[in-house]
């Protein structure tokens, strides 16, 4: 069997998050070489690389030169990470409407309440009164 085959499919953007929970978990600046052993060392050097340069243009980490190399530092955590998936994900959609609203009527209860809470208190937030209009809703 390929090396390859022996290997555990990773879900799409599960590296990025793990990369990103390395960051998080460093005392500080860290090099990709860190991140790489971090990760148990089975990642190419040049694979952790491209990961920290994905989050780099996703602006959930910044990087910094340091003699010769970069250092990496989270700007952003896994949450955030995986809003900006689902964010890429809805903007791909002719139809957003549709897709949101599927989106909510497949939540479970518990979730859905969480999802409504949120959305008042950022509603809450946005206007001096209390409720903002459609317009303020688009300047947040």
């Amino acid at each position: 069997m390929a090396e390859q085959d022996r290997r555990i499919r990773r879900r799409q953007g599960e590296l990025e998050g793990q990369v990103l929970a390395a960051l998080r978990e460093a005392d500080g600046a860290v090099t990709a070489a860190w991140v790489q052993e971090r990760l148990g060392g089975d990642l190419a050097y040049t694979t952790v690389v491209t990961i920290l340069t994905r989050l780099l243009a996703k602006d959930v980490v910044a990087r910094e030169r340091r003699g010769r190399s970069f250092v990496w530092t989270p700007t952003a955590d896994v949450a955030r990470l995986a809003a900006l998936r689902m964010r890429r994900l809805l903007d791909g959609e002719r139809d957003r409407e549709a897709v949101l609203a599927s989106f909510v009527t497949a939540l479970p209860p518990g979730d859905e309440q969480v999802l409504r809470a949120l959305l008042e208190s950022v509603d809450e937030s946005c206007a001096p009164g209390g409720r903002d209009t459609d317009e303020d809703r688009t300047e947040h």
